[in-house]
């Protein structure tokens, strides 16, 4: 296999956009959703071992990384989930794969829950890291896990406050919320680092997050309200992951508030705070290699 960083950025289209996305292994295919602030290189540390057993694709979301960012919208569709995992759909299917496994953390977790539920044949099993559902945070929401995510709250701002803010200086931006998490910086290798920074001095970065943000307080809550109300429901098994010293699991009850929403759902505590793949890569392996079934 190739070293992860040495494999090419492909750029597959997408529903009138390029996505990027790193692709290498063998076997049944996995694709793997990053987070807020970050890319697909936030998979760097578990690649050798998912590439060994599964197809994997590690795509940047629209608005992030390498994928394209596309303008604003008033309504924030073009960046609400539904619309993200019809991109992940069109990037598997241009790569010949009509049904998949999913591995997500943080905001790619979020896409991926609504991939589950827009496209439930497409997905055979789904593995979220450090998330519950987002309606539930937000209507969860303490002053606690406020000040913990406080930036769930500012950059849903009417624009161009906060993308000004971060525009002048997005690494600064970056390495304060990375940077802000239990154990600080010292998780992330250099290289990955220099990934995520080149990443953020993009033009168009600071938009891409703040109006995936805003699709979420607003949009998507929609969406996920009138799921419910349809009684849709993840009918794939889920596995839900968590970081012991981080403020989703202190803060809510992770796998009570997934049961209310999909069928079948395992999970627990990993030994880290919000960053799984890269604090704890080992562990992530572990609970992988038996949910995905190659151990």
């Amino acid at each position: 296999m190739t070293a992860f960083f040495d494999l090419p950025v492909r750029r597959i289209p997408a529903d009138g956009i390029d996505i990027a996305a790193r692709i290498d292994g063998s076997g049944p295919p996995l694709l793997l959703l990053h987070g807020h602030p970050q890319t697909h290189a936030i998979w760097h540390r578990v690649w050798p071992e998912l590439t060994r057993h599964r197809t994997c694709v590690a795509a940047d979301l629209r608005g992030y990384g390498d994928s394209d960012k596309p303008a604003a919208t008033a309504d924030h569709s073009a960046h609400s989930k539904r619309q993200m995992a019809a991109d992940m759909i069109a990037v598997m299917r241009a790569l010949g794969h009509e049904r998949f496994e999913v591995l997500a953390h943080d905001r790619g977790a979020r896409v991926a829950h609504r991939l589950g539920l827009d496209h439930a044949g497409a997905v055979s099993r789904m593995m979220l890291l450090d998330i519950a559902p987002t309606l539930d945070m937000y209507e969860g929401t303490t002053r606690a896990f406020a000040q913990a995510y406080f930036h769930w709250f500012w950059l849903i701002q009417p624009a161009p406050g906060p993308e000004t803010m971060i525009g002048h200086d997005p690494v600064f931006y970056l390495r304060s919320v990375m940077g802000g998490r239990p154990g600080g910086l010292a998780h992330f290798s250099a290289q990955a680092m220099a990934e995520y920074e080149r990443a953020a001095r993009q033009p168009g970065w600071a938009t891409g997050l703040c109006e995936d943000y805003r699709a979420s307080a607003t949009l998507d809550l929609d969406h996920d309200s009138a799921s419910r109300a349809a009684g849709e429901r993840l009918r794939m098994p889920v596995r839900a992951l968590w970081g012991e010293r981080g403020a989703v699991g202190k803060n809510f009850d992770v796998l009570g508030l997934w049961r209310a929403v999909a069928d079948e759902v395992s999970g627990g505590s990993l030994p880290g705070a919000h960053y799984l793949a890269e604090e704890t890569p080992d562990a992530l392996l572990e609970e992988a290699g038996a949910f995905f079934g190659w151990r």
